[in-house]
């Protein structure tokens, strides 16, 4: 195993167990998303805060694997403080190197996702990108509910 493959599963293994955003939901969310894999199990539910159509807090709760709670873990710290526009970047990016399979993105992706990138690996195997992308849709979908949409980039 590589060096960067190694420090790529600490970064897994280090926000399954630290859970950045983790927390109760508050009952006066904006909007809220609960997500399910029926295949695995895992679930998340996520509530946001909006205001003047931004982003201003999000809290989650979730079970399952490590790969899906290190995925919205990473996410919940990518997303803080960033605008709506470059919140759609990130998702649009992550949702790019998911659906790579393996083959691989640019570095320049890689570099915005940050430590999102340690689950480029986890897109080699079909039955983790749904783990890996279930924070994501939780947030999206969130979002949508608060109001809110994801600009489409390109």
């Amino acid at each position: 195993m590589s060096s960067l493959e190694t420090l790529y599963q600490q970064v897994i293994l280090d926000h399954s167990r630290r859970r950045v955003g983790e927390g109760d939901i508050p009952a006066d969310v904006d909007g809220q998303s609960y997500q399910v894999n029926p295949t695995c199990g895992d679930e998340i539910t996520l509530g946001v805060h909006v205001k003047d159509g931004e982003l201003v807090d999000y809290t989650w709760t979730g079970d399952g694997c490590s790969i899906s709670q290190a995925s919205i873990s990473v996410m919940a710290e990518l997303i803080d403080g960033k605008s709506i526009a470059e919140i759609s970047q990130l998702y649009k990016d992550f949702e790019i190197m998911m659906h790579s399979r393996g083959k691989g993105v640019s570095d320049e992706l890689l570099d915005r996702l940050e430590d999102g990138a340690a689950f480029e690996g986890t897109a080699k195997f079909p039955n983790r990108i749904k783990c890996s992308l279930l924070g994501w849709y939780a947030l999206k979908d969130a979002l949508v509910k608060a109001g809110v949409a994801l600009e489409d980039q390109k």
